[in-house]
């Protein structure tokens, strides 16, 4: 895994797979606000997706907005963002325990909150802007697979709700046992590597899931309708601090693009799993890691045409696949989003760390995806669709930090460098609300009211940039259940 997070990080890929949610891509995709770039810029916000969006949605607020010029490499939401499954779902349940012990209590229930908010809020932003983006809030239940898992599941749960107590939204899980999962559910025993893996049980909660591209880009439009510059097509290649002496009171930072160079009085990471190729004190900070996704039609025997009522993950020993269907008034209603496979590839996937190649896949990952539906649904899947089963498949590249939390707030000894990146894969459960914070932060509203209820364990330290990097922390396997 060392010689991994060294890989340097380059640009994102010039000719990247297509993803399910950008096919066809948006009006938005290829615009420019205006025909050159500026000169001069107050705030430089580097990355489209979500984070980026979010950002200069919360700077535009303000009575007297300064100047916000976006530089995408690609087209806009092309990054991580649109290639996602679409799952908003926190499974807070799965990390707080670790949480706990590792930083505390009150840290642990700061950040089982945020997730939480992160996605009601996320949902309550499409909704009162009318993004249509099928949006669909629902309960998720979480297939476990595993001994070990299924002991840590409960173990999690019974955390949540002590801290929480049940009847809150935070604290508010079933515990399903295996004769009820599989008497309600339509899923079944699977076979994984020639064996057979029984159900052991469930943990059912709230979630919901959106084409994040769509979010993203109602998003975005939005800002643009509000007066932010947005330069799709316009890498960055790097960022020279400039003296305050040399400035002249015009700005900080001067942002080399393929394009010229822009001024700008701060900079904003919104980047991912890419920041280290555009500010290399990021490098084994941030370490890409590329997943992969692919779309099902659905079979014929699935319950509603496989519309279903909910959405899954099938949990297992050292890995997870996460699954949405399609709702219906969507493009493709009953579609299955199957995202995962990662530990089923060699040497648990460890090539796919470092590699920001998101114009590949990797076929022994596509070979067990399109497996999945199959197996997990069993009888209650049926028949392949007459015009085959995947529809789609596409990579995205992801961002993980070395304690698996992410990055957020100004980068160390770098006045008005700022960042928030690190979503470990889940950034539809974190990048809403790490957005706020940056942006109170960044507006100079860093006080008792932001630390009430964003977690200081997620500012970015020098301490923190300096650990190793040892893989995904959600990936270390279980006790076995005694």
């Amino acid at each position: 895994m060392d010689e991994r997070a060294k890989i340097p990080v380059s640009l994102p890929s010039t000719n990247p797979t297509v993803s399910y949610w950008q096919d066809p891509p948006d009006d938005l995709a290829d615009h420019r606000s205006t025909p050159d770039l500026p000169k001069f810029a107050d705030t430089v916000i580097i990355g489209s997706g979500i984070t980026g969006a979010a950002v200069a949605w919360g700077l535009l607020q303000g009575p007297n907005p300064s100047s916000i010029l976006m530089l995408e490499a690609r087209q806009a939401c092309s990054g991580a963002t649109g290639r996602n499954g679409g799952h908003t779902k926190a499974a807070s349940y799965r990390t707080f325990p670790h949480h706990a012990s590792t930083h505390g209590l009150a840290t642990a229930k700061q950040i089982a909150s945020l997730e939480l908010r992160n996605i009601r809020a996320t949902h309550a932003f499409a909704r009162d802007h009318a993004i249509d983006c099928d949006l669909r809030p629902c309960d998720t239940l979480d297939v476990v697979y595993d001994a070990g898992e299924w002991a840590a599941a409960r173990e999690g749960v019974r955390g949540l709700r002590a801290a929480f107590l049940k009847t809150t939204p935070v604290g508010r899980y079933t515990l399903y046992s295996r004769e009820e999962v599989l008497a309600q559910f339509p899923v079944h025993d699977g076979v994984f590597e020639g064996r057979e893996e029984r159900v052991q049980g469930g943990v059912g909660y709230f979630a919901g899931s959106l084409s994040a591209y769509k979010f993203g880009i109602g998003v975005l439009r939005a800002c643009v309708d509000r007066g932010l510059n947005l330069q799709t097509g316009t890498p960055v290649t790097g960022l020279v601090a400039v003296s305050s002496s040399a400035t002249d009171g015009e700005g900080k930072w001067d942002v080399n693009t393929e394009r010229g160079v822009v001024r700008a009085g701060r900079v904003v990471l919104a980047t991912n799993g890419y920041t280290a190729g555009v500010w290399p004190r990021f490098q084994g900070a941030v370490v890409p890691l590329r997943g992969q996704v692919t779309a099902h039609r659905p079979g014929r025997g699935m319950p509603a045409g496989g519309c279903l009522d909910r959405t899954y993950s099938f949990i297992y020993e050292r890995g997870y696949e996460y699954m949405v269907s399609q709702p219906e008034g969507s493009r493709f209603p009953g579609d299955i989003i199957m995202g995962g496979g990662l530990a089923k590839a060699q040497e648990e996937g460890l090539m796919e760390y470092g590699t920001t190649d998101d114009g590949a896949v990797n076929e022994e990952i596509t070979d067990y995806l399109r497996d999945t539906t199959g197996r997990y649904f069993g009888p209650d899947w049926g028949e392949d669709h007459p015009e085959g089963r995947t529809r789609s498949e596409w990579t995205g590249i992801m961002g993980f930090s070395p304690d698996g939390l992410p990055f957020v707030g100004e980068v160390p000894g770098e006045s008005g460098l700022w960042a928030s990146c690190g979503f470990q894969g889940h950034g539809m459960a974190l990048c809403w609300e790490c957005a706020r914070a940056l942006v109170e932060m960044m507006e100079g509203r860093d006080g008792e009211e932001l630390r009430e209820w964003f977690p200081d364990i997620f500012r970015i330290t020098e301490q923190r940039m300096t650990q190793r990097f040892r893989g995904r922390l959600d990936a270390i396997p279980k006790a076995e259940e005694k």
